[in-house]
């Protein structure tokens, strides 16, 4: 069989350097695309029929060579070959030598301009999918788990300073609620990728009776992009598609850094399963949370596709050039990541034990229920930062007295403000206070157990 040539070799005087072709190609990259590239092929020849510019004998030539091709491809049976650059040519170049002369009109009316555009957008539509769906497995994770821990209290931080009492579920919920956005942002790219730049051509369109919207609607978009400039240079939705992958890799890295200080001895809330953990080259005693650091890591890795794919757009002339090339190599490598941390942290909080015991015993450390208090004397009609100045006062006697505030007797309180009363002790101690949240969204266990229920409600409809 004579091997096909390239259709550009005709314009050039000599063949290319293999240097040229090994810096040149993309196939390595980017043949993970094959069954978008063929799915957007055949609603392309399809279309090309229904216009007449090819037979529908040759559509069936077409369609059926593309069919063996994908089946050899999913099967490891087809030999790729770096010469022919990137997935498109290769597809097309054994499409050609399978079928012959139908196979050198599937590129009517099309360049690898606008289909890689094209096949971009369709991976990206089912990557976001499995992308939520693993985001939904994590957030049933961390659901599941704040079931168990409804009404047990843990010290809430700021500034990795004790500040006030919350339940464990709570805690666990916030997570939840940070994936819930990075659902929706996800679900948002989809609907602003969902345009299809098939029929743009190079730059300017075609001269030929092309049906775009016909095709479109074949593809399950939602519409055509509208200028064919534009339509092949945008890659808008890659950075929006990355930007998106950063942030669920954001709210993991904050999780683990979470779950590495907890399960540290200094705190000891929490014990990782072994099985998701790794031990030292040295120090036989050691139990340490790589999974985790390597979510936090790998983090950055994440964020640098991102840079990079700004670089790439920030200076691009309008219409294609080849430095878009290099897009799939930062969304490829952003989704992948994303995918397996998804994958890990659910596995990890599926894993993973609360030691409430050990966290009780400590919970009337740091004053948790300071601001409780200062809340019950503005009760009491007194103005909050004379509220916040009083309870300042109470707290640094009690650190020199080595004293909690509920151990305060009636007269001390009463000699920083004469408005309190013996009421004043149904308010201190971090059970007491939980129990006092009132406010929608609080940290509280009535607020816990209904935010329990909205999402098992919200998750079970994925």
């Amino acid at each position: 069989m004579i091997k096909p040539e390239k259709s550009w070799e005709k314009r050039l005087a000599s063949e290319p350097d293999e240097l040229l072709v090994d810096f040149m190609e993309s196939l390595s990259v980017d043949k993970r695309l094959y069954k978008y590239d063929v799915v957007g092929s055949i609603a392309h020849a399809q279309m090309l029929a229904e216009q007449k510019v090819i037979t529908r004998d040759e559509l069936r030539q077409i369609k059926d060579g593309l069919i063996e091709i994908s089946q050899e491809i999913a099967e490891g049976r087809f030999k790729f070959d770096k010469t022919y650059e990137d997935i498109h040519m290769v597809i097309e170049t054994a499409l050609i030598a399978k079928i012959g002369e139908a196979g050198k009109k599937l590129h009517t009316g099309r360049s690898r301009n606008d289909q890689v555009a094209t096949d971009i957008r369709l991976w990206m539509r089912d990557q976001i999918e499995i992308l939520q769906a693993k985001i939904t497995l994590l957030q049933k994770a961390f659901v599941k788990l704040s079931e168990k821990h409804s009404e047990d209290v843990m010290p809430g931080y700021t500034h990795l300073q004790r500040a006030q009492p919350v339940t464990i579920a709570s805690y666990l919920l916030s997570f939840v609620e940070q994936l819930e956005r990075d659902y929706v942002r996800l679900k948002n790219c989809r609907v602003l990728l969902n345009v299809c730049p098939l029929g743009s051509g190079a730059i300017a369109g075609s001269t030929l009776p092309l049906d775009r919207k016909g095709t479109a609607e074949q593809l399950g978009f939602s519409d055509i992009s509208y200028n064919s400039i534009d339509a092949v240079g945008d890659r808008d939705f890659c950075a929006e598609f990355i930007f998106d992958c950063a942030l669920v890799a954001t709210h993991m890295s904050r999780m683990a850094e979470d779950l590495i200080i907890y399960c540290s001895e200094e705190f000891g809330f929490v014990r990782i399963d072994d099985s998701f953990c790794t031990s030292s080259s040295m120090m036989p005693q050691k139990r340490n949370p790589d999974v985790l650091e390597l979510i936090r890591g790998k983090t950055g890795s994440v964020y640098g596709c991102l840079m990079a794919m700004l670089t790439i757009l920030k200076a691009q002339p309008s219409g294609y050039n080849r430095d878009l090339q290099q897009d799939k190599v930062q969304i490829f490598t952003a989704s992948d990541t994303v995918e397996a941390c998804l994958d890990m942290a659910r596995a990890v909080v599926s894993n993973i034990k609360f030691d409430t015991k050990k966290i009780s015993a400590g919970l009337e450390q740091g004053f948790l229920d300071a601001t409780i208090l200062a809340e019950y004397l503005v009760g009491k009609g007194i103005a909050f930062r004379e509220a916040h100045s009083i309870v300042g006062s109470l707290v640094a006697y009690c650190e020199q007295q080595n004293k909690k505030l509920a151990e305060l007797d009636l007269g001390l309180f009463q000699q920083y403000c004469a408005s309190i009363e013996s009421g004043v002790y149904e308010n201190l101690g971090v059970e007491k206070v939980v129990s006092k949240y009132v406010t929608e969204g609080a940290a509280g266990s009535a607020q816990a157990k209904r935010q329990i229920a909205y999402w098992n409600k919200q998750l079970a409809q994925r």
